[in-house]
């Protein structure tokens, strides 16, 4: 297991931005800089031991500073969308930045600058012979982004020798606030700039979902995926049924078995690289999204990003919980002890 820390240039203030290299006797490579606690690139041996990059991002910090698609980031303090921008905790109104406009104005993925746009504290170390690990750190005093409390963030990033990626949150606070922290990596086994995903074939272990309105927000509905094109109870291509969601692409968040062990939430296959990745998590929810917005105007790490060029699966907590009272709670309070892991599996199938 190797750890290289290198520069990965300066913000507008002066300050300067580090990257972390991880890369296990494999050939696994995930590098993660400390702006946005973001995964820049992961590395990827194929059927064949050829390694590709499938993380959509940047070599450089510079695109960074806006990254209006989130891009391999830490999202918080809320992930997903907010309906109006607004909630009330404890018989306070809280009002929050309605950053998203595209379909009706919402509060999406923490705000204006939430925890994608701001520098963490990190370190890398060795643990033990099999693994290594990057340990990202970052205080949201009260008020930031409208939001009460002090929250103290803690993400670490793992890599080991089982090609295991794992991403670790915990967070504590000292007032009651809303918290749903996920990764917003995007997707593409066959290689970042290589072409639409709609023949990777998924396997999503959810056999029901939260149904939105025509704001992309939940309606508080809990419905079954049967008889639907979002039924991936069964592995099948991604592409198979796109052309009957509307909007024509996938934003949906998938109910996951109840409980907080580790659980095998989905599976990606790509038969053009033979790369499959899989993706455990304690959250009881998943979303997965087809990267719609993308439009080909932005070119990263492979080439030019567009349309189905790449898919998500965030893990979380089901959006705008903090004000629909039937869905699990996402307020942490003083003294509690805010605790979330997902891990990303990698291998090959001939």
């Amino acid at each position: 297991m190797r750890i290289l820390e290198s520069d990965f240039g300066k913000l507008p203030d002066g300050r300067g931005s580090r990257r972390y290299t991880l890369t296990n006797s494999a050939g696994l490579v995930v590098k993660i800089t400390d702006f946005g606690a973001i995964i820049t690139e992961v590395h990827v041996p194929d059927c064949q031991g050829r390694c590709a990059n499938v993380n959509l991002g940047f070599d450089r910090l510079e695109p960074y500073l806006e990254n209006v698609p989130y891009f391999g980031a830490t999202i918080g303090r809320v992930a997903n969308r907010i309906g109006g921008g607004r909630f009330t905790l404890n018989g306070r109104e809280y009002s929050l930045a309605q950053n998203a406009i595209n379909p009706a104005p919402s509060h999406l993925h923490g705000g204006n600058v939430g925890f994608s746009k701001v520098l963490w504290s990190a370190q890398a170390r060795q643990v033990g012979d099999d693994a290594a690990e990057v340990r990202c750190a970052y205080r949201s005093v009260d008020g930031e982004e409208g939001y009460p409390g002090d929250l103290d963030v803690k993400v670490m990033f793992g890599l080991n020798e089982a090609n295991e990626l794992s991403i670790d949150y915990t967070a504590r606070t000292n007032k009651p606030t809303p918290i749903n922290l996920t990764n917003h990596c995007y997707w593409n086994l066959t290689g970042a700039g290589s072409g639409e995903v709609l023949d990777h074939e998924l396997w999503i272990a959810a056999d029901r979902y939260t149904p939105n309105d025509q704001r992309l927000i939940p309606t508080g509905g809990i419905v079954p995926v049967a008889g639907t094109p979002l039924d991936f109870r069964i592995a099948r291509r991604i592409g198979a049924s796109i052309g009957q969601v509307d909007g024509g692409g996938y934003d949906h968040n998938y109910v996951l078995d109840s409980g907080l062990d580790l659980k095998l939430a989905a599976r990606v296959f790509d038969p053009q690289s033979g790369r499959v990745m899989e993706i455990s998590t304690t959250e009881p929810a998943i979303q997965f999204y087809t990267s719609n917005f993308l439009d080909g105007t932005i070119r990263g790490l492979g080439g030019v990003y567009s349309r189905h060029g790449a898919l998500c699966l965030e893990t979380q907590h089901f959006p705008d919980a903090v004000n629909r009272p039937e869905f699990p709670s996402i307020i942490l309070n003083p003294g509690e002890v805010y605790r979330s892991r997902t891990v990303h599996r990698f291998g090959v199938r001939g």
